[in-house]
């Protein structure tokens, strides 16, 4: 028997029980059956052999792979309808995300104007979280000159950024 044969008689005779193992797990029965599907034209379109006693397991196997890719696929596109949601409620809450991104790049102008060392001190404390005393020991530097750059950085991107406000 080839394979085109051996997968369409186990297809017919174990249809129903892939769909309902599939079903059980996700809790939708029309997404099982899309899934139980695609796992047979899959096989249909691989080139390795199968025999009568590998394809169950073969198919259980691919089966709690697709379950789990659902899974994993569901939690993504949830977690992006959170982010869309939570952050797109009205077209004031999108103007404010066009509003920020322009106050982000002013902020990138404003720094680019700050003399090195207090650029880094500043990207650090803001992008990075770091503290003024880490910044001084990853920096090698005196924590009160650590502490000075940054206040000026911090004054001169306000000075920046109130101009743009």
């Amino acid at each position: 028997m080839n394979n085109n044969q051996l997968l369409s008689n186990y297809y017919s005779e174990h249809r129903d029980e892939m769909v309902n193992f599939i079903a059980v797990r996700i809790n939708d029965v029309d997404e099982a059956q899309d899934m139980v599907q695609d796992i047979f034209l899959r096989l249909l379109r691989g080139h390795s052999l199968i025999s009568p006693q590998t394809l169950p397991c073969l198919v259980y196997t691919m089966a709690r792979h697709s379950v789990a890719d659902y899974f994993r696929r569901r939690r993504v596109y949830e977690e992006y309808e959170h982010h869309i949601t939570k952050s797109a409620d009205s077209i004031g809450e999108m103007e404010s995300l066009i509003n920020a991104r322009q106050l982000m790049e002013r902020m990138e102008r404003s720094l680019a104007r700050l003399p090195k060392a207090c650029c880094e001190i500043y990207r650090l404390h803001v992008y990075d979280g770091m503290k003024v005393n880490e910044i001084a020991k990853q920096l090698s530097l005196p924590y009160k000159q650590v502490e000075n750059r940054l206040g000026q950085a911090r004054k001169s991107v306000r000075q920046q950024l109130k101009a743009c406000v």
